[in-house]
């Protein structure tokens, strides 16, 4: 059976306007964030080691490991909190729907027996403190009147609870049973986050005001605040304080994250202010942070993470970026098999090394969406959804010079002569377009709806799939189409077709889940009954000897077929990832890559029967 070999984690989920809590536990080195439905648990000292949990039903929002790291507790939108096991199988403890809206923040007592969870309550109440193993509320939480961005709980006993929220209040509450203290209102905007110093002697809270503002751990009054010299000059989004309880981190949208010592009569001083490299736009607003043991963690809007190390803060960042969002294509550089792009619908274009990791992201001129992605070794061609063909020249990490050509309709599917790869066809919806270079050679209508589309690596044929399930056959000759033959053997419409390296087969999967393996010469069924899948079949790849074949599906699974064997003596990947498998690629004999819907790259070894 094919064995996970690495997993190169998507980024934290982000929002503009917002920030994101992540978080940690200190013993393991371990960080814990959000993407779509995943909690993401990667070890900052091997990043290549990620565990990912996928129960919610909800996209999740925020999670935390319990005091003696054995628990984690995660969040989402629709206010339910899951409580599962760090360790083995991650096996769900509890469940319980504590706020009625979204929560955006929650904490463990130190003893870890009852968390506190804020949000927003859609009318009901905006905060809740619970026992951990029965759900009981242990206190009442009165005082705000919009949403609770943060909460905190203080580390030592006397125990406290401290709120923060759109309202600009920072409320104070003394249990358990939780009551009702002080409210400040020091701050003129939204109150991002509040969190207790580890010796619970202090809170500070940051806010949209670009102000933070330190406070009394035990009696809750205001005591000092961050030196208005050299303040961010953007909203903070989010603090998080040094292991000693001397220093905090703070980020900012204004690009920067500081840190700041604080003194004994609790104000605070700027010591260093870390800049991060990045494109310069928007995207590299920082909106996360987390200092754990030697580790100052940043994220920034558009998902990279920084880690900065608090031995040495001159040294520059170790960075670790991805994707965010389905991953809709995968290709391996033919040069260089190591070598994977990834690509996602938002524009993204990220190369992997196969036991490295990430390697870098491909900067493009021009960084319109990507629907389709072809890579041949020297150029890769995209098409979005403005009806152009992109073909943007590779060197090494680097896009040069990009050629767009406008084919008049939007394209649905794509496809290179691997061989002689200034051919490309594209197809819309019931024509085919022939390029060479970057110039319209000819545009045929077929006369049916076109779904999917393959070209030899010749480019002496190709094969159309169209909506009615059957696959056409063209010689392709000078600029022209010319019908062969027209194979009926699927039930549903087609959505992939792939030629066999060595050119003497090409196979082909339909939206029925079916896939089939054609012989090229005699065009007969050379491999039938691959009906495993239980869904939608989106896409497929061959080895690099047209040994094996492998499909990925909607249904969250890869299955690895031999040729020469039946279908039943298949391979399965059971959940290879969540909401569905949707680019493949091998890129040796024994390795196979995938991409999916959980915006994750994974890959699978296999080892030889």
């Amino acid at each position: 059976m094919p064995e996970l070999a690495e997993t190169y984690a998507c980024v934290p989920s982000t929002e503009r306007g917002r920030g994101i809590l992540i978080s940690g536990d200190p013993k393991s080195n371990k960080v814990l964030y959000t993407n779509g439905r995943s909690v993401i648990i990667l070890d900052l000292n091997n990043p290549l080691n990620v565990a990912i949990y996928g129960e919610h039903a909800y996209p999740a929002t925020v999670a935390r490991f319990s005091p003696n790291g054995e628990w984690i507790a995660s969040a989402d939108v629709s206010g339910t909190v899951r409580i599962w096991g760090t360790h083995n199988d991650h096996v769900l403890k509890k469940e319980f729907k504590v706020l009625s809206g979204g929560i955006d923040d929650l904490q463990w007592s130190p003893d870890g027996m009852r968390i506190v969870a804020s949000g927003d309550g859609k009318g009901k109440s905006l905060v809740r403190a619970f026992m951990w193993d029965s759900g009981t509320n242990v206190g009442e939480f009165d005082g705000h009147s919009r949403r609770v961005l943060s909460c905190s709980f203080k580390p030592t006993r006397p125990f406290r609870i401290v709120t923060c929220g759109e309202d600009f209040l920072v409320n104070f509450y003394e249990g358990p049973p939780f009551r009702f203290k002080l409210s400040h209102r020091d701050h003129s905007n939204f109150v991002n986050c509040v969190r207790f110093s580890p010796d619970g002697s202090k809170f500070i809270t940051v806010s949209s005001d670009k102000k933070g503002i330190i406070f009394d751990g035990k009696s809750g009054e205001k005591i000092g605040e961050l030196s208005s010299e050299d303040a961010h000059k953007g909203s903070i989004y989010a603090v998080s304080w040094s292991p000693d309880g001397k220093q905090v981190l703070t980020v900012s949208a204004d690009k920067t994250a500081k840190v700041w010592e604080i003194f004994e009569d609790g104000n605070g001083k700027l010591k260093k202010t870390l800049t991060c490299s990045g494109s310069g736009g928007v995207d590299d607003m920082l909106v996360g942070c987390l200092w754990q043991n030697d580790h100052l963690v940043t994220v920034s809007l558009g998902g990279t993470i920084s880690i900065f190390f608090a031995s040495n803060l001159e040294k520059a960042p170790l960075q670790l970026s991805g994707h965010m969002k389905n991953v809709t294509s995968l290709a391996v550089l033919k040069s260089d098999p190591k070598c994977i792009l990834s690509s996602s619908y938002d524009g993204l274009i990220v190369k992997w090394i196969q036991g490295v990791g990430y390697s870098g992201k491909l900067l493009r001129k021009e960084n319109s969406q990507i629907k389709c992605f072809a890579a041949a070794d020297e150029e890769i061609v995209t098409s979005g959804f403005d009806n152009k063909i992109w073909r943007i020249s590779l060197h090494g990490d680097q896009c040069g010079d990009a050629d767009s050509v406008d084919i008049g309709s939007q394209p649905k599917d794509l496809s290179l002569a691997l061989l002689s790869p200034e051919l490309a066809l594209i197809t819309t919806d019931s024509e085919v377009v022939m390029l060479r270079g970057t110039k319209v050679v000819s545009t045929i209508n077929l006369g049916f709806a076109v779904t999917a589309l393959a070209v030899a690596p010749d480019g002496s044929e190709a094969i159309i799939g169209g909506q009615d399930g059957k696959l056409h056959i063209y010689c392709i000759t000078g600029d022209t189409l010319k019908e062969e033959a027209v194979l009926e053997k699927h039930r549903g419409a087609l959505t992939v077709i792939r030629y066999s390296p060595d050119f003497s087969m090409f196979a082909s999967g339909d939206a029925n889940r079916e896939a089939i393996v054609w012989d090229r010469v005699s065009r007969e069924v050379k491999l039938k009954n691959m009906l495993y899948h239980t869904a939608r079949i989106n896409c497929l790849a061959w080895s690099p000897n047209s040994s094996l074949v492998a499909t990925g599906s909607l249904d969250t699974c890869v299955i690895i077929y031999e040729v020469d064997k039946p279908a039943s003596s298949r391979m399965t990947i059971k959940g290879a990832h969540l909401g569905g498998v949707y680019g493949l690629a091998f890129t040796d004999e024994y390795s196979v890559v995938s991409s999916g819907e959980d915006a994750c790259v994974r890959v699978w070894k296999s080892t030889p029967q």
